[in-house]
């Protein structure tokens, strides 16, 4: 039955299609793991996020789905909810399920990467991308946090900002640390002095934070002029707050995002960010994670890949500063 379903050449025209008619009437399918057995492919790639319901991974799921399937590929979705107890349970589940390679974008408090280096000690490919640890030896898929934060803050610096405040992400994930020290970066290439006090870290990201440290800055620093936050999420708190208190932006303060999400535009004011390529993030990652199946089921040597994407500033009316 096997070899008529797959119209090998030695079986006739005839018998072909009176087994397809047998198994259609019997509701007949091929065991997909003997399959998987014989073939050592489970043509499945697994994906470790820390939110389904974030414009960013919705948009980099969508490249990465579309990108595996060209290549006959399922993508099996786990949402870590940046928690790493999750992740690790979630890793060891990819394993026992034996896909074929695994894309990831790591927890915020990802501190032991024992259960990432589990997977590369397996000999599974594997890619990171967007939250990434540096200490890894696996391929990356990113941008230039650090040079696309020094932007942001250059542009609040040219319109005219002298005290200008970060709200950051955690402390932990690289890509927070990057853009926190982008923008240390930015303050002592333009001759102004880094005050610590100017930096409020938030644990979750979240547009509640942003509300929350808009009001502390108003409070305890009432001549700040200038806003850098760590994504457009917070930046929507920040607008929030301000809104609500007549805090006119971009005149008393100016503020920029990061991420460029859709909601940066449907804001009043609209919001000005960093343009982060989302989608095309997905496609590269797993078009790099293919290429390394591809790879080792042919034994040919894997190299590890670092591929950074171009990132841009968006200006909008955040920081619009009329005469």
């Amino acid at each position: 039955m096997s070899k008529a379903l797959k119209d090998y050449p030695d079986v006739s025209e005839k018998t072909r299609r009176d087994v397809r008619e047998l198994a259609e009437r019997l509701g007949y399918s091929p065991n997909s793991f003997a399959v998987n057995l014989r073939t050592k492919e489970s043509k499945t790639i697994g994906l470790i996020i820390p939110e389904v319901v974030h414009h960013f991974f919705s948009n980099v799921i969508t490249g990465i789905i579309e990108e595996a399937e060209k290549s006959g590929y399922l993508v099996i979705i786990l949402q870590s909810g940046e928690s790493p107890e999750m992740e690790r349970k979630q890793v060891d589940l990819l394993l026992d399920k034996r896909v074929d390679g695994i894309l990831m974008a790591l927890t915020n408090d990802s501190n032991d990467d024992e259960h990432i280096r589990k997977i590369i000690k397996r000999d599974m490919p594997l890619v990171l991308f967007d939250k990434i640890s540096k200490l890894l030896p696996c391929s990356k898929v990113l941008i230039n946090d650090q040079k696309a934060a020094m932007q942001a803050v250059q542009h609040l610096v040219d319109i005219g900002c002298k005290k200008i405040a970060h709200i950051r992400g955690p402390l932990n994930p690289q890509n927070s640390i990057d853009r926190f020290l982008g923008y240390k970066k930015a303050l002592e290439k333009n001759g102004l002095t880094f005050d610590p006090s100017l930096v409020y870290p938030c644990r979750n990201v979240t547009y509640e934070e942003g509300r929350l440290f808009a009001e502390r800055i108003h409070k305890e620093h009432p001549d700040v002029d200038g806003i850098f936050c760590i994504t457009d999420l917070v930046a929507v708190g920040v607008i929030s707050y301000f809104n609500e208190h007549n805090i006119r932006i971009p005149q008393d303060v100016a503020l920029i995002g990061f991420s460029n999400w859709f909601i940066s535009q449907v804001i009043t004011p609209k919001l000005s960010s960093i343009r982060q390529p989302d989608h095309e993030m997905g496609v590269e990652a797993a078009r790099v994670l293919l290429k390394e199946i591809n790879q080792r089921k042919h034994n040919i040597p894997v190299v590890p890949e670092l591929i950074e994407l171009e990132t841009g500033l968006v200006i909008r009316e955040s920081t619009i500063k009329k005469p």
